[in-house]
C-alpha cells in the first residue's frame, strides 16, 4: 500500500488530501497538523474578530473526525513533524499532547506547512497586548479581549496596510475599537497602484481610522494603566506616540520552509521552498504546496510567492494527480497571476496580474487605460462608479495586469479579466467579450468592453492615451475640452480651454508642431476631441482617466 504524509492541513494540505482519495481509494494517507485544526477558514479570521461571523465552529471548515469518516484519513492534530530523512523515507512526528516522538515511513510527503506571520524583534514584541492573527486561537483571543471590555471603549494600532491590516481595520471599527493604522509604505495597499490605494485610504479615514504612512515601528511599551504605548518613526525622523490597549501586527508573513531546509530542499533567497509544475521539491518523493512555496508568475514569468488560499488548494490538487501517476493539464500548476480581492469600509478592490508599478519596475513594456464607468447603466438608480485601470502590451495587446476599486461589480470585471489573462487574451477580446446586461446588472458596453475598446483604440492609434506621469510641461499642452461651464483643470490650471462643441471651428488655435494632451472629467470628451484632431493631423493624446484619475493620483502640476 502506498503512504503519502500530507504535513499541515488548512488549504492546500487538505485539498491535496481529499484529492488523493478520490483518486486512490486504497492509498494511505496520513495527515498530521500541529494545531487543533486540521482545516479551517484562515480567511475568515478577521470577521469573527468583528462579530461578523458570531460563532468560531463556523470557521471550522471540516473536523479530524469528518475527515477520517468521509475520506478514511489518518488525521494526527496536536502532532508536529520535526524531520524528513529523504534518503531513507522517514518522518519523525512529535505528538504535542502526549510529549511521544516516533518515525514513519512514506512513499511520499506533501509540505504544506504555511507562512508565519512577521513579529521582528523590537521592544516589546513579546508583550501580551501585542497580536497575530494566523489561526482560530489568536483570532478568539483578539475577540475575548473586545467582549470583556465591551462596554468601555478600546483603542488598537494595527501595523500594516495590506489584505489582513485592512481586513482588521475595518473589524475593530466594526466593535467600535479607535484605530491607529501604521504602514511603512507611502500608501496602504502597496499590491495596488497609488491611485487606487488612495480611493480605500479616504474611505478608511472616513470611518474613523487614523492612517500613518511612511512610518515604521520603533517598540511597544508597558504603561501602568495596562495598556501600552506605541513608537514608531516617520520618513522625514518625526516621531509617533500613540497609547492603546492592543497591537496587532499584519506587517507580512515568512515561509515555514525550516522542515524542508533540513531535508534537503532547495529554497529562494526569501525562504520559500522552490518547486517545479508539478509541485515537487528538489528532493524526490517530497512535494511542497502553500503559502511555503515559491511558483512562477503567469504573466512576468519571474518568480513569487503569494499567501493566497485559491493557488493553495489548486497546488493540492495538482501534487494529487502528480502522486497517483496522472499527467496532462491536470498535473501541471501553470502558476499565479496573484488575483485578489479586498472588501473594507464599503468599498471592493481587487487585482489580477501586474500592476502598473511591477511593469515599470520589471522593464516590461506597457501602456495602461483607466476609466470610470457605472456598474450599471445611469438611468437605472443606485448607479455607482468602478474606477478601472487595465495594463497590457501596447505591441502584442496582450492584457498585463488590472485593478478595480468601487462599490459594487468590482469583484465580476476583475474575475473576467482574470480569466482573459490565464488564456493569453489581448484586448481586442475583452472589446468582444460577450457579457450579461440588463440595466440592473451591466450596461450594453460594459466596462470591461470599454477598457478593451479604449486600449485596441490606443494600440491602433486611433485615439492614444497618455499617463499624466508621463507628460512633460514645457513639450504637450493640456488641452482642457469641457463645457464652458466646468472649472479650469484644477491639476494644469494654464490648460488651454476649447470645449469640444467649439473644436471644430477652433482647432486653429491649436499648433500643429507640439504634442496636445487632450483632458476632460473621465475621458470621454477628450477621446472624441482626440478622434477628431488626429483626423485633422493634431497630435492628440487622452489623459487617460481625465481629471478624475488625476485627482486620484495627486498628480496635479505646481503652479
Amino acid at each position: 500500500m502506498t503512504t503519502t504524509i500530507i504535513v499541515g492541513g488548512v488549504a492546500g494540505g487538505a485539498s491535496c488530501a481529499a484529492r488523493l482519495r478520490r483518486l486512490d481509494a486504497h492509498h494511505r494517507i496520513i495527515i498530521v497538523e500541529r494545531g487543533p485544526h486540521v482545516s479551517f477558514a484562515n480567511c475568515g479570521l478577521p470577521y469573527y474578530v468583528g462579530s461578523v461571523i458570531d460563532d468560531e465552529r463556523k470557521l471550522l471548515v471540516t473536523s479530524p473526525q469528518s475527515l477520517t469518516d468521509r475520506f478514511a484519513l489518518d488525521v494526527r492534530v496536536h502532532t508536529e513533524a520535526t524531520h524528513i530523512d529523504a534518503q531513507q523515507r522517514l518522518i519523525t512526528l512529535h505528538d504535542l499532547a502526549t510529549g511521544r516522538t516516533y518515525q514513519e515511513s512514506y512513499d511520499n510527503v506533501v509540505l504544506s506547512p504555511g507562512a508565519a506571520p512577521l513579529r521582528p524583534p523590537f521592544p516589546g514584541h513579546d508583550l501580551p497586548q501585542v497580536y497575530t492573527i494566523r489561526n482560530v486561537p489568536d483570532a478568539m483571543r483578539v475577540r475575548q479581549v473586545i467582549d470583556a471590555n465591551a462596554a468601555q471603549p478600546l483603542r488598537a494600532v494595527v501595523v500594516g496596510g495590506g489584505f489582513i491590516g485592512m481586513e482588521m481595520a475595518e473589524n475593530l471599527r466594526h466593535r467600535d475599537v479607535t484605530v491607529d493604522l501604521i504602514e511603512g509604505s507611502e500608501q496602504i495597499m502597496p499590491p495596488l497602484d497609488r491611485d487606487m490605494a488612495g480611493l480605500l485610504q479616504t474611505q478608511a479615514e472616513a470611518h474613523g481610522v487614523r492612517i500613518h504612512l511612511r512610518h515604521m515601528l520603533s517598540g511597544v511599551f508597558s504603561l501602568a494603566s495596562g495598556g501600552v504605548r506605541v513608537e514608531a518613526t516617520g520618513a522625514d525622523g518625526e516621531a509617533l506616540h500613540v497609547e492603546a490597549d492592543m497591537v496587532v501586527l499584519a506587517i507580512g508573513v515568512r515561509p515555514e520552509s525550516s522542515l524542508a531546509k533540513a531535508a534537503g530542499c532547495d529554497l529562494a533567497e526569501r525562504g520559500h521552498i522552490i518547486v517545479d509544475a508539478q509541485m515537487r521539491t528538489s528532493q524526490e518523493h517530497i512535494f511542497a504546496v502553500g503559502d511555503a512555496v515559491q511558483i512562477r508568475d503567469v504573466v512576468s514569468g519571474q518568480p513569487t510567492a503569494v499567501p493566497l488560499a485559491g493557488p493553495a488548494n489548486r497546488q493540492g490538487r495538482v501534487a494529487a494527480d502528480v502522486i497517483v501517476g496522472r499527467s496532462g493539464r491536470s498535473a501541471q500548476f501553470r502558476g499565479t497571476q496573484a488575483t485578489a480581492v479586498l472588501g473594507a469600509f464599503g468599498l471592493t478592490a481587487a487585482t489580477t496580474g501586474l500592476s502598473l508599478k511591477q511593469c515599470r519596475s520589471y522593464g516590461i513594456e506597457h501602456a495602461v487605460v483607466r476609466l470610470h464607468p457605472g456598474d450599471h447603466v445611469g438611468y437605472y438608480p443606485g448607479a455607482t462608479p468602478i474606477h478601472l485601470q487595465l495594463c497590457f502590451h501596447p505591441r502584442t495587446r496582450r492584457i498585463l495586469g488590472a485593478q478595480a476599486v468601487g462599490e459594487h461589480g468590482v469583484d465580476k470585471r476583475i474575475d473576467v479579466i482574470a480569466m482573459a489573462i490565464q488564456m493569453q487574451a489581448t484586448v481586442d477580446d475583452l472589446a468582444e467579450s460577450e457579457l450579461c446586461y440588463a440595466p440592473q446588472f451591466g450596461a450594453a458596453k460594459d466596462a470591461v468592453n470599454l477598457a478593451g475598446m479604449i486600449a485596441a483604440n490606443h494600440c491602433d492609434g486611433i485615439a492614444p492615451v497618455v499617463e499624466i506621469e508621463s507628460l512633460d510641461s514645457s513639450q504637450d499642452l493640456v488641452v482642457d475640452v469641457r463645457p464652458e461651464p466646468m472649472q479650469p483643470a484644477a491639476c494644469w490650471p494654464q490648460a488651454q480651454h476649447i470645449p469640444l462643441t467649439q473644436l471644430r471651428d477652433r482647432m486653429h488655435e491649436l499648433p500643429k508642431d507640439r504634442p496636445l494632451a487632450i483632458l476632460c472629467n473621465v475621458g470621454q470628451t477628450a477621446h472624441n476631441a482626440t478622434c477628431l484632431l488626429r483626423q485633422h493631423g493634431f497630435d492628440a493624446r487622452t489623459i487617460t482617466g481625465g481629471e478624475r484619475s488625476l485627482g486620484l493620483l495627486g498628480a496635479c502640476q505646481e503652479t
